[in-house]
């Protein structure tokens, strides 16, 4: 599992350097931002298929880099890990397509479980995108818009 390409989102330095270690050691390398900026231009520059994102950070919060990110990279499996949210952030998150949302201290093995979930996911929903293409490339284009309208949260 160690080719899922995993971005790392949140404002604190020594929490971020340390959860990208803990996860190393689970053979899951993770870039890293610290804030919501950084993050956009990462994933414009190197798309990654999981991101774990923290909510509250100065500037563009966690909310908006995950509106932005849905409009663009619809594909791009989202987990929200916050030590401040609430039912109502947990609630649009959630409306927006999060895959997970979990509160901080969130245990390692469950974020490392979840984030092994989304990955495959992500892989299901991209091959079931090549499927619909190649259906309708044949001309089956009932069949393409029910593998379609399958993959649509």
């Amino acid at each position: 599992m160690g080719d899922i390409k995993i971005l790392l989102v949140d404002d604190e330095e020594d929490f971020i350097r340390t959860l990208s270690e803990r996860l190393e050691l689970r053979d899951l390398a993770g870039q890293t931002a610290l804030d919501g900026e950084q993050a956009l231009q990462f994933v414009g520059d190197k798309e990654p298929d999981v991101m774990v994102l923290d909510l509250k950070m100065p500037g563009i919060d966690g909310m908006e880099v995950l509106r932005r990110i849905r409009q663009v990279y619809p594909h791009i499996q989202v987990i929200i890990q916050t030590g401040h949210g609430n039912d109502l952030d947990e609630a649009e998150a959630r409306r927006l397509g999060v895959f997970d949302y979990l509160k901080k201290p969130v245990d390692i093995d469950l974020l490392v479980e979840r984030i092994k979930a989304a990955y495959q996911v992500k892989r299901s929903s991209l091959l079931d995108s090549a499927s619909a293409a190649a259906f309708a490339e044949a001309g089956e284009y009932d069949t393409a818009r029910e593998i379609m309208k399958n993959e649509i949260p």
